[in-house]
């Protein structure tokens, strides 16, 4: 497949501001990555969380289901899943999903500059099975609902009213993602049969109203694609992702995450993370385990994220319970490996403001119930 160079330049929105809106390195990226070694080298032993880390690195449980965070009196939810951080004066917050039906909702937990928990709170309630999502560029957090004909959600990670975005379309909505350049917010939809959407505000910043499309091409895994509008965002009588011919179909729709002129997306029923380059117009496969030369690293594929370096970070749902760094060189490894939870999943990957603080959640810990989840935080030496 032909390499291709480019600059990757600040991710969207908080991540930008954590990141000093610094350009991503340029890289030429070839599609799609092979197994090798990690940028931090082998996993050590399990530590006392039973979390096996590069050397460097050490880990800590930021927040239990049912249990209080600590220094708070909040009791942290149950079933955490997608998350995010926001810049928070010199501190910061992480915001994670709650993916239990009904209730669902979201919270928040915040820290000072020291990385010191200062608060938690819920700043989402009365919502259904709220699975990923993701930031915008004017610091809110959009809550998706992971139910047939659910909602997206805006909401204030320091607290205060929400508001249900309808104009966003109704489907078994999974993640998002928004694009500064281009004015748009990109959706993920977790059926068999699911597409890939995009939805243009009507004024950037105003999610109340705008236009819902979806993504055409052919059945082929590369290629050129087109965006066609959706008649009826609600869903009804016709379900969102059957009522425009020629609609690419992705198996599981997950994670997704832009940065410059790039989004990726990943589905979980072919193991695959698919990489769409706006500016180009093209589509590729970013990765893809039956493709991957001996045995496969990444399986399970679920939540990303990425750091300044042009890293990816792809959590499991399933495999082996481990998040796998994607390089720009195109080398796919694990960087981390939860042990003793093989009942549960690994969700809401995101970095602090400053980059050197990975948080990420276990949604059933080691009790493969969704009462068991465990959030936490891993710090170290992340390459810049």
């Amino acid at each position: 497949m032909e390499r291709r160079g480019f600059l990757r330049g600040a991710v969207i929105g908080t991540s930008a501001a954590a990141f000093g809106g610094s350009l991503w390195h340029g890289a030429a990226f070839a599609a799609p990555a092979q197994p090798g070694a990690g940028p931090y080298g082998a996993l050590g032993t399990a530590d006392a969380n039973g979390i096996q880390l590069p050397a460097g690195f050490t880990s800590r449980v930021i927040a239990r289901s049912g249990q209080t965070v600590t220094g708070t009196s909040y009791t942290w939810h149950s079933a955490p899943d997608g998350g995010a951080c926001f810049v928070d004066g010199t501190g910061w917050i992480y915001v994670s999903n709650s993916e239990v039906n009904p209730s669902g909702g979201a919270s928040a937990v915040r820290f000072n500059a020291a990385g010191t928990i200062t608060g938690a709170y819920r700043i989402l309630s009365g919502t259904r099975q709220n699975c990923a999502g993701g930031a915008t560029p004017w610091n809110t957090w959009l809550s998706c609902e992971e139910v047939s004909l659910g909602y997206v959600y805006e909401s204030n990670p320091w607290g205060g009213t929400a508001y249900r975005r309808d104009a966003m379309g109704r489907f078994k909505h999974e993640a998002a993602a928004a694009d500064p350049v281009r004015r748009a917010i990109y959706l993920t939809e977790d059926e068999t049969d699911g597409c890939f959407y995009r939805f243009l505000p009507t004024t950037w910043g105003n999610l109340s109203s705008g236009t819902l499309q979806v993504f055409k091409a052919s059945t082929a895994a590369s290629g050129t694609f087109t965006w066609q509008n959706v008649p009826d965002p609600d869903g009804s009588p016709t379900v969102t992702r059957n009522q425009v011919s020629g609609a690419k179909r992705f198996n599981g729709g997950e994670g997704c995450y832009y940065a410059n002129d790039t989004v990726w997306f990943t589905t979980k029923g072919d193991n695959r993370v698919w990489q769409v380059n706006l500016a180009a117009g093209t589509y590729e496969l970013a990765y893809d385990d039956s493709l991957v030369s001996g045995g496969a690293p990444l399986t399970g594929v679920d939540n990303v994220t990425g750091t300044s370096s042009g890293d990816l970070y792809v959590a499991e749902d399933g495999g082996n319970m481990e998040i796998c760094v994607i390089t720009p060189d195109d080398v796919v490894a694990p960087f981390l490996r939860i042990n003793g939870q093989s009942g549960s999943e690994i969700t809401g990957p995101a970095f602090s403001p400053d980059g050197r603080r990975l948080y990420f959640s276990s949604q059933r810990g080691t009790s493969g119930s969704s009462s068991g989840g465990i959030t936490y935080e891993v710090t170290g030496p992340f390459r810049a």
